[in-house]
């Protein structure tokens, strides 16, 4: 097994850890304590792997998270779900509200029901605080610390050993991570009456869980990362057939709301296009063309087709192949902005400028639209405008490290070095680069001429990281 493969195994939602061969003890941490574990995770996870922060991807699984969020009431946390470039079959959900899926896992996924089913079932964790309950409350942030620090010491990786988790390896007593029977029951029902209020049909979860025993049978004894953390699919499975033999609400079929999977689809495919190599998937939508007898797979693999020429410059095939997506979708104004930027990867900036001005006139909530005319104008030299909107993609999707880079490039154009310090600075934050994070902020702080509230926020950043490190 390979060193990275290694850390995965540690980082991916803290696999079945026993340390030492300390007594576990059981009880509850608060709320405060479990967001700090989580911000030291992320910044762990980020500095060790590709987290996909295209605003497409992004926007689409937040809003795919809060949609379920809507349903289960108000939280504790303020949730955030991240899209994390790995073939591993895994997904995992931190304390704080955090929640990871791998693209190895959304790869195997065929509808949007099943990517919101395990979606859901994450946040069950999260919301019955099932990690928090096996931590010791006298040790349960070094515990975990220790972990991910020893894990990195081991195998010298120095973004664990040296980074934001360098201040806690100190001794600590054992955990046990892997989720209980039990645990996995609440999960699967909380995930269960989610999706049925929703009006989503709960059954997709059966679907998943199949999956799940085809791919431990495909792997032999190699278990994937997801099925180590999430034990017993055979027992998960026959939970779920149960519930889902007791759902008189499957003799309704007007109750559950059938989706045409274009959204999910479309995010696939923007992930393969980022993830997969480019033979491999053009293989791949040539197959899904040929095979498949559902019409929206055929149809969105032609998509896939069309971020393939895009990304190689075959300008004219690319639209091409996507004015057959756009005319089998004629309402989906999403793939006007995809068109735009084709255009806009050409240098055709005016049209595509045209195009997402409408865009984003009718539709200012979406993210990806603004951030893309937000690109357009900087590259046609109007910055004030484009700082405008990339600020506006900045409030909506505040753990987006690429718009701080934008910010970042945008304020040295200008010859505002300090502001463009400031934004790179959270741009290498977000990216998991925390010793790099702190040079620039640390020289932001003690500038002059920064604006007040940029200084402010550089050093209440600075006082963050202290206190993380600090914590024991």
């Amino acid at each position: 097994m390979t060193k990275h493969l290694v850390v995965q195994k540690i980082l991916s939602c803290f696999l079945c850890i026993t340390l030492l061969g300390l007594p576990i003890q059981v009880s509850s941490m608060t709320i405060g304590e479990e967001r700090r574990i989580g911000e030291k995770l992320l910044y762990s996870v980020r500095g060790e792997f590709t987290v996909l922060d295209h605003p497409d991807i992004h926007q689409y699984i937040n809003q795919l998270g809060y949609s379920v969020l809507n349903t289960v009431g108000p939280q504790f946390f303020d949730y955030h779900f991240f899209v994390v470039k790995s073939s591993q079959f895994n997904a995992f959900a931190a304390p704080g509200g955090l929640v990871f899926f791998y693209t190895g896992l959304i790869e195997t996924m065929k509808t949007e029901d099943e990517l919101l089913s395990v979606l859901a079932h994450e946040i069950g964790h999260v919301v019955s605080r099932h990690i928090a309950q096996r931590l010791d409350k006298s040790g349960k942030i070094s515990v975990v610390s220790l972990a991910l620090g020893l894990a990195g010491l081991a195998l010298g990786v120095p973004a664990l050993s040296q980074g934001i988790l360098a201040g806690s390896l100190a001794a600590g007593q054992a955990m046990q991570l892997e989720y209980s029977r039990n645990d996995e029951e609440q999960a699967d029902r909380l995930s269960f009456e989610w999706m049925q209020k929703m009006h989503r049909n709960p059954k997709a979860m059966e679907g998943m869980l199949r999956t799940m025993l085809r791919i431990t049978r495909y792997r032999s004894g190699k278990l994937p990362q997801y099925l180590l953390t999430h034990p017993n699919p055979e027992a998960r499975l026959s939970y779920v057939e149960s519930l889902v033999s007791l759902d008189d609400k499957q003799q309704q079929m007007a109750y559950y709301t059938s989706t045409d999977n274009f959204a999910f689809f479309r995010f696939k495919y923007r992930i393969l296009q980022q993830t997969m190599d480019p033979e491999k998937m053009r293989v791949f939508c040539a197959n899904a063309i040929a095979s498949s007898k559902d019409k929206v797979q055929t149809t969105m693999a032609q998509f896939g087709l069309a971020l393939m020429e895009a990304e190689e410059h075959n300008t004219d095939r690319a639209l091409e192949l996507l004015a057959k997506v756009k005319n089998a979708y004629p309402d989906q104004y999403i793939l006007d902005i995809d068109q735009a930027v084709i255009y806009a990867d050409n240098q055709q900036l005016d049209r595509a400028k045209a195009i997402l001005d409408k865009i984003v006139y009718r539709n200012p909530g979406d993210m990806y639209g603004v951030y893309q005319l937000a690109l357009v104008e900087y590259d046609l030299g109007n910055l004030e405008k484009a700082e405008k909107l990339f600020a506006r993609v900045a409030k909506e999707l505040p753990q987006n490290a690429q718009i701080y880079y934008e910010l970042g490039r945008l304020s040295a154009d200008r010859g505002e070095q300090n502001v463009s310090r400031f934004y790179l600075g959270k741009y290498y934050l977000f990216k998991g680069r925390v010793k790099t994070a702190r040079q620039y902020l640390k020289s932001v702080s003690k500038e002059k001429d920064v604006p007040e509230r940029i200084q402010n926020e550089a050093l209440e950043i600075l006082d963050k990281l202290k206190k993380l490190e600090k914590e024991k």
